[in-house]
């Protein structure tokens, strides 16, 4: 008798013209930045409190941030961290590391001195992008002497605002919230670097999809994180399987950006997604602050809003949203993912935008979603949806690892597929637990139904939802 996931009977509730599977081209992630500069080049990529960065602005930054690295002796395989929040200096550090051959790392500056020790010295990266707020407790780590940093670019939230609101900034908020930053001697100033980089020449390097793109830390119940280790293959595979699930027009989409990019959520679904296909990325520094993120909306009319369910909410009972201050009916596509979705959440986020808002589901180790309940089909309530292209999945006995469950009855989710990652950086045992024989074991309790839907019944390992996002003890 034949397993019922070999069948996928997914795949016969995709929305109309969604293929099973998609061939994944050998290029590297940065490739969707320079195509979409080549094809749109004063298309706006970003917009950051009203400042606007054009493709050909961001493709020439990014490779002034690629030739600085070489020129500084980095080198292709070397590690860099990413230390900030949602800034357009994010996106530029993300991709020039990628063009300078290196493998990035995004940190959580939500994360304690203990926490970002553990993942400088796990990764072993020389180089650190930081945002001055944060500068004082890197510096505090480095001085241990436990880490390899040696190369420390600080940049200031300012940068990249309006000149108006820079001088604002500066004036009124810059001393009094901890942005100005006393640079050490040998550090440098994100500008500095960038100007000493357009002198530069191009770093001598070819990358392919083969070639590792990302260390992404995730949680563990050891409360230590783990890097999972991301081929450009397995971004690009699940940039390519997102823009088969949801409508868009090339050069023509408004992403709002508002979930954190140090997450691979908000890197793949609001920042790489909408490099792919020349879209503007509307950057919102503070998600909590609903003002900037209503008036964002409101001002810039996107149409593409992933985020979790607890951004929808707030929005959902926002007393000027609903006394119509704000025009939020430009949204047509969200997949929200890292909480469950309630149905009451869905439907009156839909009734005030008029758009579609579904559940999806994915991890770190997949370089985000595997599942995603369809735009214009049957949305199952409380199921995260159904397998997306190129994606395999099947429900196995807890005990044993290898049995498949019939249909309807829970056991361990596993997944197969280009996004999985390659295992965990420098953690062979961890790595030998998490992927076998090509599966990856996720930890979630789940069941599929007769007609494809997944749902999450329950956790086979520890975790805590903190402000809408899914952490680790």
């Amino acid at each position: 008798m034949s397993s019922p996931y070999a069948e996928k009977p997914w795949i016969k509730r995709y929305d109309e013209g969604i293929p099973a599977t998609i061939d994944i081209p050998d290029y590297p992630l940065f490739h969707f930045l320079e195509e979409s500069a080549s094809k749109y080049p004063e298309h706006t990529a970003i917009i950051f409190k009203g400042r606007r960065i054009s493709y050909r602005q961001l493709n020439e930054l990014t490779d002034a941030i690629a030739a600085g690295l070489a020129a500084n002796g980095f080198k292709k395989g070397d590690r860099a961290v990413i230390y900030m929040p949602n800034v357009p200096q994010f996106v530029i550090s993300y991709f020039g590391i990628l063009k300078a051959g290196g493998i990035a790392i995004a940190t959580n500056p939500l994360y304690t001195e203990r926490e970002l020790e553990h993942q400088l010295a796990d990764c072993g990266a020389e180089t650190v992008f930081v945002m001055s707020l944060y500068y004082k407790q890197l510096k505090t780590v480095q001085r241990k002497g436990h880490t390899k940093v040696k190369r420390v670019i600080v940049t200031n939230v300012k940068e990249y605002f309006p000149p108006h609101l820079n001088v604002l900034f500066t004036l009124l908020k810059e001393k009094k919230e901890g942005h100005a930053a006393e640079l050490e001697p040998g550090d440098m100033t994100f500008q500095d670097f960038l100007a000493m980089g357009k002198r530069a020449p191009k770093p001598n390097v070819t990358v392919t999809g083969n070639d590792i793109a990302l260390l992404q830390y995730t949680g563990g119940t050891t409360g230590l994180a783990k890097g999972a280790i991301g081929l450009h293959r397995s971004l690009v595979a699940n940039t390519l399987s997102l823009q088969t699930w949801i409508d868009w027009e090339y050069g023509k989409e408004g992403f709002l950006a508002a979930i954190p990019f140090f997450h691979v959520y908000g890197m793949v679904t609001a920042m790489i997604f909408a490099i792919s296909i020349a879209g503007t990325q509307i950057i919102i520094v503070n998600p909590r602050d609903q003002k900037d993120l209503l008036s964002s909306i409101n001002k810039y009319q996107p149409a593409i809003f992933p985020g979790v369910p607890a951004l929808y909410n707030a929005i959902n009972i926002n007393p000027d949203v609903a006394a119509g201050k704000y025009n939020i009916r430009s949204i047509r596509a969200c997949i929200s993912g890292s909480a469950p979705l309630l149905i009451e959440t869905k439907r009156k986020f839909e009734e005030l935008t008029g758009g579609t808002l579904v559940e999806g589901f994915g991890m770190t180790e997949t370089f985000v979603a595997t599942h995603a309940n369809p735009i214009q089909g049957e949305n199952r309530e409380g199921s995260i949806g159904l397998p997306i292209p190129n994606v395999e999945c099947r429900i196995v006995n807890v005990e044993d690892g290898v049995t498949d469950m019939p249909v309807g009855e829970s056991g361990e989710l596993i997944i197969k597929g280009p996004t999985v990652m390659q295992g965990y950086w420098q953690m062979p045992t961890e790595t030998a637990n998490a992927l076998r024989d090509g599966w990856l074991y996720s930890g979630d309790i789940a069941k599929m139904d007769d007609q494809g839907y997944f749902y999450i019944t329950d956790r086979k390992k520890d975790m805590i939802i903190a402000g809408g996002y899914n952490i680790y003890p």
